[in-house]
């Protein structure tokens, strides 16, 4: 069952039907989203609080928005998120290590030199290969590849933070979405590109090609 299917199930059971008989649900993905972004980014940022560690980061807010806009997406899948973010970790990372800027302090603060530039080329190219080569496109690592090349976030210790803020967002998006009657898969999509998980039966009159579209992240028909 898709997040607008569950949603329109739910609003049927408190006999609000009313409601769902506009042709779109596109308000109440919108809530959906919103609250869950809310949530989410909210219970991550005070982790960094409470921590004092780099806890959230401006990549989490795509990563977010994808779980909860086009759950069933492939790139919003929990393999593609940990893979796609590590790959672009760890390329942010051998950028800078090759040439010469471990040490040297985020190009916000020393500005840009020809080393920086090359640095984040190569990250984000290496990123995009990696991610193409394994199959787990994940598109907000195109923005944590470069929160590393650029000095942000370089030491090791960061690094390993960054990817547990990945799974603790990951497994939230999981409860979340399953909580709300998603198949959100818990791994890997299945091989329609969607969830992995088994398929329910669908309610009678359930989704919209616009609700399906935010959901899947496919072109809904015209």
């Amino acid at each position: 069952m898709s997040l607008a299917e569950s949603l329109l199930s739910q609003l049927r059971r408190l006999q609000l039907a009313h409601l769902v008989e506009r042709p779109s649900v596109v308000p109440w993905l919108a809530v959906y989203s919103f609250v869950n972004g809310c949530i989410s980014i909210g219970l991550m940022a005070a982790a960094a609080l409470v921590t004092g560690e780099a806890f959230v980061f401006p990549s989490l807010g795509p990563t977010a928005f994808l779980f909860f806009y086009t759950p069933l997406a492939p790139a919003a899948s929990p393999r593609n998120a940990l893979l796609g973010h590590a790959i672009g970790a760890g390329a942010g990372w051998l950028s800078l290590a090759l040439f010469g800027l471990r040490d040297e302090g985020p190009a916000t603060a020393e500005g840009v030199t020809a080393a920086r530039v090359l640095a984040a080329g190569l990250s984000l190219g290496l990123t995009s290969g990696l991610m193409v080569l394994v199959r787990a496109p994940h598109p907000p690592a195109g923005a944590t590849t470069l929160i590393v090349s650029l000095g942000i976030l370089r030491e090791p210790k960061q690094l390993v933070v960054l990817m547990l803020a990945v799974a603790l967002l990951t497994a939230q998006a999981f409860v979340m979405n399953r909580t709300a009657g998603i198949l959100y898969p818990a791994w890997s999509p299945g091989p329609d590109g969607t969830s992995s998980a088994p398929a329910r039966p669908q309610p009678a009159g359930a989704a919209t090609p616009a609700g399906r579209e935010a959901i899947d992240g496919t072109d809904a028909p015209r």
